[in-house]
């Protein structure tokens, strides 16, 4: 049966509260102390940590570093957890960029030499697993642009848990140059600002083969020339030059009177300043010519990036924002696009949102906890079987529950862009997720395109997050104004409602009917 909505509104109130809750305490973990397990298991999120008991027992004692309602993405470990992973037999992580990087380099950093630290979404897929681009259409009517690192780097020593450091060295122009971040609750965080000189601290990193989004901000109209150096820093401290480049901005100004022959203007889509560690060359790694399909590389003094006189935007008040200048000052502006720390790479990373998926990792979990503990070798198969029999019958289960749904709306509005595998795997379309404009509150255009999606798709419902409701106040406030539903659905966490991995899929695809409109069995 569907999820009555009363739930879905104490599933709100529930996660708000444990948010705050969460902050308080940050050390809460679920499972029991188990100290005649054979194994001790550390994995970075509760997902992970559900499937290893599954396929453990109580031959395992199984600890989850993000507690529960924490999201992966943005987590901060703390010494504790680095002495969790110290004593572990096994660490397990999702990673493809999944984790807070800093969270990985913690892992990796202090799981003990010998002992198997896998990467379950990485390593799944010689067990079968399908993995799937991350394709970003956010539709901005401006050039959306980020910075990116390409390659992995093994020739130059680079480990997962390596920063690229990414500096501005010179910026040319007739104004001021202000590259930041906005994070989830509008706090502003700069990366580049030329305003009082460029420094050491003019330096932002990236993990290998990751990208970031961020607003570029221009205080005066004309052609500016910017100068990125990248370096690779890798665990053990060493630090070494891998690219640099110089890239031009006509901001307010027709770029075809910038750019030269043969050049390429770039001027909508989705592009990224990258270093390529593996070639140790700058680019514009973009999707302009290519209609979002596929990539392509450009020499940086082959590009002139387009900052339109439509990109005009108003410093907004607030003491946080006074490095772009005095409240209600014209700056131009290329947004960020997604608001909040958003550090991905090219793979989308939330593989268990289809269930097929979540099999290969509960086989490559077996196989490991057989390979380090061979006198429960037949038990972890057994147990094994015995879950992906369950996998099997909730894959069917949200088979059902989807194709109970009539076509036309099977279209998913979401906080987060993590439902991608569920998606493909179950026959719907991922029809957006809210854009907020990052400089300032969200504007009537923001919600005008918000709201103008939700009509003319005739959506019943749109979908947030447990652990993401404080970052839905847009999405709740423009369902309110259409007069769809308001629903949740599980993405990175559980939360104190839904403990289990089959638990939240088998939600997931009630929610899913019961707030689209499911036909009658």
């Amino acid at each position: 049966m569907p999820v009555p909505r009363p739930f879905v509104r104490s599933l709100v109130t529930a996660a708000v509260l444990g948010a705050a809750l969460s902050g308080c305490t940050g050390h809460a973990r679920t499972g029991t102390d188990n100290p005649d397990a054979a194994l001790r298991v550390v994995t970075t999120t509760e997902i992970l940590a559900d499937l290893v008991r599954q396929v453990g027992g109580d031959r395992v004692q199984v600890d989850s570093i993000v507690p529960p309602g924490g999201d992966p993405h943005s987590y901060e470990p703390t010494p504790a957890d680095a002495d969790r992973v110290s004593k572990a037999d096994i660490t397990f992580t999702n990673h493809l960029l999944l984790e807070e990087h800093a969270l990985i380099k913690t892992v990796d950093s202090n799981a003990r030499e010998g002992t198997p630290n896998v990467s379950l979404a990485e390593a799944s897929e010689t067990y079968g697993a399908n993995v799937i681009p991350l394709v970003e259409d956010v539709g901005l009517d401006v050039l959306w642009l980020g910075l990116r690192v390409r390659g992995e780097g093994e020739a130059r020593g680079a480990t997962r848990s390596s920063d690229v450091l990414l500096s501005a060295t010179d910026v040319q122009g007739p104004g001021e140059l202000v590259a930041y971040l906005t994070e989830s609750l509008g706090q502003p965080h700069i990366y580049f600002n030329s305003a009082d000189g460029l420094s050491a601290k003019d330096t932002t990193s990236l993990p290998p083969a990751a990208h970031t989004h961020l607003n570029w901000a221009f205080t005066k109209p004309g052609v500016y020339r910017l100068s990125l150096e990248a370096k690779l820093r890798n665990p053990g401290g060493t630090t070494a030059p891998v690219g640099a480049g110089t890239f031009t901005f006509a901001v307010g100004v027709d770029p075809h009177t910038v750019a030269k022959p043969g050049d390429t203007i770039l001027d909508d889509g989705h592009t990224d300043l990258t270093v390529n560690i593996d070639t140790g060359k700058m680019s514009a790694f973009t999707d302009l010519r290519s209609e979002g399909r596929t990539q392509e590389e450009i020499p940086p003094g082959d590009v002139v990036v387009d900052v339109p006189n439509r990109a005009l935007e108003k410093v907004p008040g607030g003491k946080q924002f006074s490095f772009l200048g005095q409240p209600g000052a014209e700056i131009y502006q290329l947004p960020q696009a997604v608001l909040g720390k958003h550090v991905h790479g090219e793979i989308d990373p939330h593989l268990w949102q289809d269930v097929q998926n979540t099999k290969s990792y509960v086989q490559l979990i077996r196989d490991t906890l057989k390979k380090e503990d061979p006198d429960g070798a037949e038990r972890y198969t057994t147990d094994s079987r015995r879950y992906e029999a369950e996998l099997d019958e909730v894959d069917a289960y949200v088979h059902r529950q989807i194709a109970a749904i009539p076509a036309d709306r099977r279209q998913l509005i979401t906080t987060h862009d993590a439902f991608g595998y569920l998606a493909d795997a179950y026959g719907m379309t991922v029809a957006g997720f809210v854009v907020p404009n990052p400089a300032q509150e969200p504007s009537a255009d923001d919600v005008k395109k918000l709201s103008r999606t939700i009509r003319n798709l005739k959506v019943p419902a749109v979908f947030m997050e447990p652990n993401l409701v404080q970052r839905a106040t847009v999405l709740s406030q423009v369902a309110k104004d259409q007069g769809v539903e308001v629903c949740m659905l599980y993405g990175d966490a559980f939360d104190q409602h839904t403990r289990h991995y089959t638990d939240m899929m088998r939600h997931n695809a009630d929610e899913l009917r019961g707030c689209l409109g499911g036909t009658e069995k």
